[in-house]
């Protein structure tokens, strides 16, 4: 057993010194890193030792014959030139693992026969030599062989072959000369190269800790790096439908804005904001609601895609509004090109689980340079072309143009004025008669607000009101306009009802109606004569605090009127949950509802719904006899219009009801004498 150990042992022994002798290959970056250090290194080796290799043979050439002075030495010297002249070459050049291993084995392996050509050379001249000359031959073996090892210390292997090929002769051929002198710089020299191999092990261990620490912390700042990008990923990422965020938006319209001003370019902004989104959100909740804006921002992300006249980068910029960057010159008929594509993208069924929704979509788009100074004013402006869009143009795309920017000037003066305007004085209302449909008698007035601007004139509630909401003063608007219509209705007979028109702030406020039950309370006025629209837009903008605004209204006794039905996102979920008792339908299917066969069916079909829910059907914007017949056919109860009245004054309402009592008791008397 000890005999077969010590055979394992021998055999473990010799793998080891083989592995010392063979380049590794299992660390390419150490192999890498070795061959990079060859680069720098391996030409002074050569230097070192055709400079030596010079001097022995220029001291032997009155010595020996000229074959070993000057043949031999110039061979040897003009092949170690030509290998060092092509590791300079290498220094630039970028090799593969495969070409680097190659290449430091074949270093490797003509280690040995360089070291054997050099050291035969060199016993050759020594018996020419006179003992200046021969003491030169065993200097020049000695310092040749240290430099080397220093020159090949980054490559252990053919350092070890040098030495043992250089040295074990050496030390022998001093040895067999018999002389004491060189006996001992045989022994001297063997002393020496033994330290230098240490310092070697030494060295070459350190470096390949160095590679590896450096391979270590090279990983770890990509480890690192990829984490700071993936952060940055995430940071300029929506994570729920995976496109860039509102910063990584602004940071590309910065960035494109720079570089559109400096060629002179054309850029454009839009931004996209989904039509009746809301209402799903509300009635199908957020899960369902998160599902559909997924669904919405593939679609107009494909249309931009689809896209490929100009680059476009989109963005979601928070609910359900995206944002466009169009770079490249972009033409107006391209932008609203692009518009019109991601619409009819939109637009398309939606499936949620077992029923189906729709969507629209508005688009509002600035362009620069069109009077525009910073990426700030050009998104602005894109936000009031959408602002425009969703009013007037739902569901299309506008640019922002010179007329829209006349707006901006006209609605900033109105908002300034209206932050300083004294409500009591400058608010004035106006009434108009609701009428029963059948009697033509009138049951209720509503009210309509008009504001005498002592800068502006008489300013339409179109644009006071949404500027009104716009900065914040539309609840202490509503407590003044109410005030006034309260004061006026409590002078009406006690059948005739008050209609007043409330906003989405003066319903989806934190505390609700609670600022309007007082004014309610104590006008004198009972609860049960007043009627409150609300339009559906203003359901949809908080539904759950506005069902509870709506409730407690209802409780007080007030009538409940959902206004403008059809116009807007026409959820059948807000006639089924709020406690409603009227609907009133828009005067836009009223107009041509003679003339236009699916206006007649809307109304029709919105008349059966009041029926069949018992819900009051009112219509507004009767003007000929011819419209108020069709709706007496379809069974529309209360009708308003300029057939009857426009809106009037305050003190005209008396005058109003006198007339029309006198007028239909004459008719009724006629129609009994006949």
């Amino acid at each position: 057993m000890r005999g077969a150990d010590t055979k394992l042992d021998g055999a473990g022994g010799l793998a080891r010194v083989a592995r010392l002798l063979r380049v590794p290959t299992d660390n390419p970056e150490l192999t890498r890193a070795q061959f990079a250090a060859f680069c720098k290194q391996v030409p002074l080796l050569y230097f070192i030792l055709v400079i030596n290799s010079v001097a022995v043979a220029y001291t032997f050439v009155p010595l020996a014959p000229a074959w070993l002075t000057v043949a031999v030495p110039g061979l040897l010297c003009t092949g170690i030139a030509i290998r060092a002249l092509w590791w300079w070459r290498q220094r630039h050049r970028v090799l593969t693992d495969a070409e680097v291993l190659r290449n430091l084995r074949l270093t490797n392996r003509i280690s040995a026969p360089i070291g054997v050509l050099f050291a035969g050379w060199s016993f050759a001249l020594f018996p020419y030599g006179d003992p200046f000359a021969k003491g030169q031959v065993a200097f020049y073996m000695a310092v040749t062989v240290i430099g080397c090892i220093f020159c090949l210390m980054h490559l252990r292997s053919a350092a070890l072959i040098v030495t043992a090929v250089v040295n074990v002769p050496y030390v022998l051929f001093f040895f067999s000369t018999g002389e004491q002198t060189l006996k001992a710089i045989a022994v001297n020299q063997l002393l020496v190269s033994g330290a230098m191999v240490t310092v070697l092990f030494i060295y070459y261990r350190d470096f390949a800790d160095l590679v590896a620490s450096r391979k270590s912390l090279i990983a770890q700042q990509a480890e690192t790096q990829a984490l700071s990008d993936e952060n940055f990923r995430l940071a300029n990422l929506d994570s729920l439908t995976e496109l860039p965020n509102r910063r990584r938006f602004f940071a590309e319209l910065a960035r494109a804005f720079a570089k559109a001003k400096d060629n002179g370019t054309r850029l454009a902004v839009g931004i996209i904001d989904l039509d009746g989104f809301k209402p799903v959100n509300d009635t199908f909740g957020h899960t369902v609601g998160d599902r559909v804006l997924i669904e919405a921002a593939r679609r107009i992300r494909e249309a931009c895609e689809d896209f490929t006249e100009r680059p476009v980068h989109l963005a979601r910029l928070g609910g359900d509004e995206f944002g466009l960057v169009v770079d490249g010159d972009p033409r107006d008929e391209e932008l609203l090109a692009l518009g019109r594509h991601i619409a009819d993208r939109v637009k398309l069924p939606y499936q949620l689980d077992t029923t189906h929704t729709g969507l629209s979509c508005s688009v509002g788009f600035a362009l620069y340079p069109r009077a525009i100074e910073s990426a700030e004013a050009l998104y602005e402006c894109a936000d009031y072309a959408l602002y425009h869009a969703k009013r007037h143009l739902r569901g299309r795309s506008v640019i922002f143009s010179s007329e829209l920017e006349a707006e901006i000037r006209s609605r900033g003066v109105i908002e300034h004025l209206l932050r300083t305007a004294d409500f009591a004085t400058e608010m004035e209302l106006v009434f108009q008669p609701i009428v029963d449909a059948a009697s033509e008698r009138a049951t209720a007035f509503e009210v309509l607000a008009r504001w005498h601007s002592p800068r502006l004139g008489l300013v339409s509630p179109a644009d006071f009101i949404p500027a009104a909401e716009r900065i914040g003063v539309i609840r202490s608007l509503t407590r003044v306009l109410l005030i006034k219509a309260l004061a006026a209705a409590k002078a009406w007979p006690d059948h005739i009802r008050l209609s007043f028109n409330l906003s989405a702030h003066d319903i989806c406020s934190p505390d609700g109606i609670l600022h309007l039950i007082p004014i309610i309370e104590g006008s004198g006025v009972p609860a049960h004569r007043l009627d409150f629209e609300i339009t559906e837009t203003a359901v949809t903008f908080d539904f759950v605090r506005a069902q509870t605004s709506i409730a407690a209204l209802k409780a007080m006794g007030c009538g409940i009127s959902l206004d403008d039905f059809g116009t807007g996102y026409s959820s059948l979920s807000h006639v089924h949950l709020l406690p409603l008792d009227k609907i009133k339908v828009d005067r836009s299917f009223v107009a041509n509802i003679n003339d236009n066969g699916a206006a007649h069916k809307i109304v029709k079909s919105i008349a059966g719904l009041c029926a069949d829910m018992d819900l009051t059907c009112t219509v507004e914007g009767v003007e000929t006899k011819s419209q108020l017949d069709s709706l007496r056919q379809l069974g529309c109860a209360l009708i308003q219009g300029y057939l009857f009245a426009r809106p009037m004054p305050a003190e005209a309402v008396a005058g109003y009801l006198a007339a029309e009592s006198a007028r239909l008791g004459d008719g009724r008397r006629v129609a009994a004498a006949s």
